[in-house]
């Protein structure tokens, strides 16, 4: 395998039930502890990234500097590490902070599911100049160009096709971590396994079990989740 792809560890506020998006929050407890044993499985595994890839937000940072301080420092000293901000989770626009059960109860479930869930439902737009505008980020202060105020995962399918075209070219001749989110990893599956609208809406990305691919030459075959096979067979 050469291809690994990583959900970040559960965060502070995937634990409280809340929309995060864009906001940079930490890892909880039990996400660093998930980081750590990604880490440990890649090893049992005997996958030595070379290159590895993050998004902008803390909890993809985070996961992947646990995951891959269970390395040898002489094996972490060589490996590249780049961050992408199109890694990013999907922005969530104004449900972003909100408790999800809250918010069920005041617009109904059938309207949040399909703002969860519809592949080409955008959430309600966060307002430009406001806090949630990724503009307002001292992090994103160079990037020259407009960036969401909300997505549906159409659009995300859309911002990570380029990123993920470079890390599968890498691929090729390099091995290849990408510590990314949940939605971001689902539009990149979407892209690589050609799944459709349709179902890629019953996709879920587990936190910290990694995702393992090979590819040569050109083609990319799936080789699935690696760890405790009980834990995978509930996924």
């Amino acid at each position: 395998m050469n291809l690994v792809f990583v959900r970040h560890g559960q965060s502070i506020w995937n634990l409280e039930n809340k929309f995060t998006g864009w906001v940079d929050v930490g890892l909880s407890e039990k996400g660093i502890q998930e980081a750590i044993k990604a880490g440990k499985t890649l090893i049992e595994n005997e996958f030595i990234p070379e290159i590895c890839f993050t998004s902008y937000l803390s909890r993809s940072i985070e996961t992947s500097n646990n995951l891959l301080d269970q390395y040898d420092t002489s094996l972490i000293n060589e490996i590249s590490v780049f961050k992408r901000w199109q890694l990013n989770e999907r922005h969530y626009g104004a449900l972003q902070s909100l408790d999800k059960i809250e918010t069920a109860e005041k617009y109904g479930e059938k309207q949040v599911h399909e703002w969860r869930r519809g592949y080409k439902t955008k959430p309600p737009l966060v307002e430009k100049d406001s806090l949630f505008d990724p503009k307002q980020d001292q992090a994103y202060k160079d990037i020259d160009i407009d960036l969401p105020l909300g997505e549906s995962l159409e659009d995300v399918v859309s911002r990570v096709e380029p990123i993920l075209n470079e890390i599968v070219h890498l691929s090729e001749n390099k091995s290849v971590l990408v510590v990314a989110h949940g939605n971001s990893i689902r539009a990149m599956l979407k892209i690589i396994e050609k799944i459709s609208d349709k179902s890629i809406v019953e996709v879920n990305i587990p936190t910290g079990i990694p995702l393992a691919f090979n590819i040569n030459n050109d083609k990319i075959t799936k080789i699935g989740y690696l760890g405790d096979q009980e834990v995978i067979d509930e996924l």
